[in-house]
């Protein structure tokens, strides 16, 4: 029998499982039992453990990932049909998006749409946290006016290990990245090894408590992740990136330029992948200015 600290961990690596299979599957059917199986767990208890893991029982959690994947998608495709932002997330109408998407923002998707497209009305994406650390960063201008020079690349799948944030984005980054992750980089010998920041909620859209963000470093496919981490792929595929350089106060406008600017007249779109910032090896940071850099990547597929 586990002691109750390993219990707790394999707990905890069986809901993050589950939820990674949701956020990745938000198209598809995805009904109690075949989300108990994916979590291992029984189907009669299921229900209430993930409602006493996620505040919310499995439905609200279900509609509110769907509604708010879907007002990203509207927000960064001007072009892209409600019904088919209401398909891309599972719904099997628009009158029942349209509902579901009132429920949660109180506006039709046309109207909220339109609001959103207007740069003034969008929240930007919060401050995120440089490569290795919880200064404060001071501001420059190195983003503003940087040319938006966006690739398409290809790029393998990757094992990393994660530490979650979950709440307000922001200065809690910084102070996550500093006074969590590196000290856990450090005892597991993990320092100078490339890392990723994956938000997997938009900060415009989801409320600050259930925003969640993901500190990654690549490992090895055998590496055991121990105490509050956990260990997954980060998918591999075509991404569209661009190179930021600049503080923590700035990435924010790179990223709505990314997706709200660059995406809608590119003719690609986002897929169900994560978007990431990319903190290659040789990237730097300078802990004078909080000037760093690194590669905002977004899954991109064709409309």
């Amino acid at each position: 029998m586990k002691d109750a600290p390993a219990a707790r961990a394999e707990y905890e690596r069986r809901m993050h499982r589950v939820i990674e299979h949701i956020d990745r599957h938000l198209d598809q059917p995805l009904d109690l039992e075949r989300l108990a199986a994916v979590a291992h767990f029984s189907p009669f208890h299921f229900h209430r453990l993930f409602a006493a893991w996620m505040g919310e029982t499995l439905g609200d959690y279900l509609r509110r990932r769907r509604v708010e994947t879907a007002a990203m998608r509207l927000a960064g495709q001007p072009g892209l049909p409600v019904l088919s932002a209401a398909l891309s997330v599972g719904f099997g109408s628009a009158e029942a998006f349209s509902r579901a998407f009132r429920a949660r923002f109180g506006s039709s998707p046309t109207a909220w749409r339109r609001q959103n497209r207007n740069p003034g009305q969008v929240d930007r994406k919060p401050d995120q946290a440089a490569p290795a650390a919880s200064a404060n960063h001071a501001g420059s201008s190195h983003a503003k006016e940087s040319p938006m020079e966006v690739k398409l690349i290809e790029r393998p799948p990757v094992t990393v290990a994660y530490l979650r944030h979950t709440g307000p984005f922001g200065p809690p980054l910084q102070r996550f990245w500093g006074e969590t992750v590196y000290p856990w980089m450090l005892a597991n010998g993990l320092l100078g090894q490339t890392r990723y920041g994956l938000a997997l909620d938009d900060p415009a859209i989801t409320a600050p408590a259930k925003q969640r963000y993901d500190a990654c470093v690549e490992v090895p496919q055998d590496f055991v992740a121990s105490g509050p981490a956990h260990k997954t792929t980060l998918p591999g595929g075509r991404y569209a990136t661009l190179y930021f350089k600049g503080t923590s106060a700035e990435i924010g406008a790179a990223w709505l330029r990314l997706l709200r600017d660059w995406l809608p007249g590119s003719g690609l779109q986002l897929d169900a992948r994560p978007c990431f910032e990319h903190y290659p090896r040789e990237g730097c940071y300078d802990a004078a200015t909080g000037v760093f850099d690194c590669e905002l990547c977004i899954p991109v597929a064709p409309l």
